[in-house]
């Protein structure tokens, strides 16, 4: 079962660099004018969006939710409906 929860743990961090991305787009603005927005790195911001950032941190997550201009209680509601009700990161059988 570990595999599995490895997988889902990859499609959560992938799936929320997509939506990161789409939104940063939906803007019109670059990682470059973004970050600087939101006093991150662009190499940060560029993981988040890759789905490559491992562990990032509540603190990264809000300043990104409010580099974008919405909570982040709606970034977390737009990867949870993409996700699914069925999706977890528990390993039960």
């Amino acid at each position: 079962m570990q595999d599995g929860v490895e997988n889902n743990s990859i499609k959560l961090i992938k799936t929320l660099g997509s939506i990161i991305e789409k939104h940063r787009k939906e803007q019109g603005k670059t990682i470059y004018k973004i970050s600087a927005e939101s006093s991150m790195s662009k190499s940060t911001w560029r993981e988040a969006e890759l789905g490559v950032c491992k562990n990032m941190t509540i603190t990264t997550l809000w300043k990104i939710a409010e580099g974008l201009e919405i909570t982040p209680a709606m970034l977390m509601e737009e990867l949870s409906n993409k996700l699914g009700k069925d999706f977890t990161l528990s390993d039960f059988d």
